[in-house]
């Protein structure tokens, strides 16, 4: 493998670890956990792994010995920065407490499980792969983990390797996938454990135990250099308006910390629009009216950032949706008979509701297909998919006509289209998710060797320094709820939203209003890996804010 002047320089950097990670451990219970909503129904499918207690680690002079164990590792889901610090943790705490201990890699997702396609990964492999993006040292894949055959093949695969144990890094679907494999594998004594890491650049699997998903710090300061080179482009010339998408189907953080981070214009919250039950109509206002502020003003540019499931979140689009994942999920071969894409709109549009049908039909057709031809693996509409950026776009285009036909608005309008997702999702991680990912792998090591199950990696007080993160485990079981997947119910990880009521969002409103009329443009820059700690380990604006 060829490597940059970079990458060799960040083989070398030495992750730093929590205190307590560094000696003997002992485990400390802190109460049981229970899920917020549904709590009978998840305990009557997860009687096994219900209720079990929060775990926290302390320092110990007790010095144990452990037996070797053999681990087997899973990258589930879309790429995260981080996944490769998360394993060579993991790698490194199970040789710590007996170097006899193996790690197994499945390759290609969880479906390596299934297949028994893995590789072991010895300490020249680890070494190659020490403080890189990216999930390239055995492949990931959004291969669910659901059926009871899958289980039973697993189960397989893993006694003929001699596997006690395996570590799940995924996001809120794949943990839950976890979950599931942990209660089945317990409930029929098989004697493997599973444990769970939390990793989406999303920033929506989080809670009181999990602070913060792994990959979100890095791919928001990737993103927010990215914005930031925009805006300084967009000061210079004085002519462009760039809408710029951000990744985030289910939640805005992405596009709060990255507004936190560069002070645009505009930024689109998901959850206030649904709060606020606004219209599309009323979001393309919102934005056309800072558009004519700012022109009155001499400034004919700006940034206007948008959460790619945003969509979702306006209430009138929300329920087409619903509408749409139902009724694809009750026709669905009958939907796939048909030849064009014209009747297969035309299938849909005469079963809505009025309300849906006269919004559907008055979409584009680019628009309107997006919303039926690509699903994903749950039946439901790929949000990332729909190019909301250009809608939004010539809806205010026409907006901005009706005003300068009325005298409002005089300027030109020159917008800019970008879409930042996959540019993130694979960087070398910043040295707050290298140092996070490692202390996750590492937990997951003392998690495994005292014969824990149905828990995932904790390690919290992240705006401290690295020595002072608390670490743990914390129960799948009590993040869960209920929710309609494919017109049934099934026991999912709630997914987190952004909080209107909590820090971040409150500073971010008491400032937009600034932000939307005067320029106040921040710069972030690259990533930096080496210099001062208060640049280059620095959390994110949202922990920081989250945790004063």
């Amino acid at each position: 493998m060829i490597k940059s002047p970079l990458q060799k320089a960040r083989a070398g950097y030495q992750p730093k670890l929590p205190q307590t990670l560094i000696g003997s451990v002992k485990i400390m219970e802190e109460g049981n956990s229970e899920p917020k909503t549904d709590k009978e129904e998840i305990k009557s499918l997860f009687p096994h792994t219900y209720g079990m207690p929060l775990l926290v680690f302390q320092e110990s002079d007790e010095q144990k010995s452990f037996k070797p164990i053999n681990v087997g590792i899973i990258l589930s889901g879309g790429q995260a920065p981080g996944g490769h610090n998360v394993i060579s943790g993991l790698f490194d705490g199970l040789k710590k407490l007996n170097s006899d201990s193996k790690l197994y890699g499945f390759l290609g997702g969880p479906s390596g499980l299934v297949n028994n396609q893995y590789q072991e990964l010895t300490a020249d492999i680890i070494d190659e792969y020490r403080n890189t993006g990216g999930f390239d040292i055995i492949g990931s894949g959004r291969t669910k983990l659901e059926e009871k055959e899958q289980f039973d093949k697993g189960l397989v695969n893993c006694k003929k390797l001699g596997i006690n144990a395996l570590v799940v890094i995924g996001g809120d679907d794949s943990n839950t996938n976890a979950c599931v494999l942990a209660e089945y594998y317990k409930a029929i004594g098989a004697g493997i454990q599973v444990i769970g890491c939390p990793k989406t650049i999303d920033g929506d699997l989080k809670n009181k135990m999990i602070e913060v998903s792994f990959g979100f710090d890095t791919a928001c300061k990737v993103y927010s250099e990215l914005i930031g080179n925009i805006q300084r482009d967009a000061y210079s010339a004085k002519k462009n308006w760039h809408f710029i998408k951000l990744m985030g189907r289910s939640a805005s953080h992405i596009t709060l910390e990255c507004a936190l981070q560069t002070q645009p214009n505009i930024a689109l919250i998901s959850e206030e629009v649904e709060a606020k039950e606004m219209t599309l109509i009323q979001v393309v206002d919102s934005i056309a009216d800072t558009i004519v502020k700012r022109a009155n003003n001499g400034d004919n540019f700006g940034t206007v950032l948008i959460p790619e499931g945003i969509i979702e979140f306006i209430p009138q689009f929300k329920n087409l949706i619903q509408e749409l994942n139902d009724l694809l999920a009750k026709y669905n071969d009958e939907f796939l008979s048909l030849e064009t894409d014209q009747e297969k709109r035309e299938f849909l549009a005469v079963k809505l509701s009025r309300e849906s049908e006269n919004l559907y039909d008055n979409l584009p057709n680019d628009i309107s297909d997006q919303l039926i031809l690509d699903r994903d693996p749950h039946g439901n509409v790929i949000v990332s998919r729909i190019e909301t950026e250009k809608l939004l776009v010539k809806m205010v285009e026409k907006r901005l006509k009706i005003y300068r036909q009325e005298g409002a608005y005089k300027s030109k309008f020159t917008p800019q289209n970008h879409f930042f997702g996959y540019e993130g999702r694979c960087a070398a991680p910043s040295n707050f998710d290298t140092n996070y990912c490692y202390a996750l792998g590492s937990t997951a090591a003392i998690l495994i060797t005292n014969e824990k199950t149905g828990y995932m990696t904790s390690v919290r007080n992240l705006v401290a320094n690295a020595e002072d993160w608390v670490c743990g485990g914390t129960p799948i079981t009590g993040m869960m709820n209920l929710e309609k997947r494919h017109g049934e119910m099934k026991p999912v990880i709630k997914k987190a939203l952004v909080e209107l009521d909590g820090a971040p969002f409150k500073f971010f409103a008491g400032h937009r209003d600034n932000w939307a009329i005067n320029s106040k443009y921040i710069f972030p820059g690259p990533i930096q890996y080496f210099g001062p700690a208060e640049v280059c380990d620095a959390p994110s604006k949202t922990l920081v804010l989250e945790n004063q």
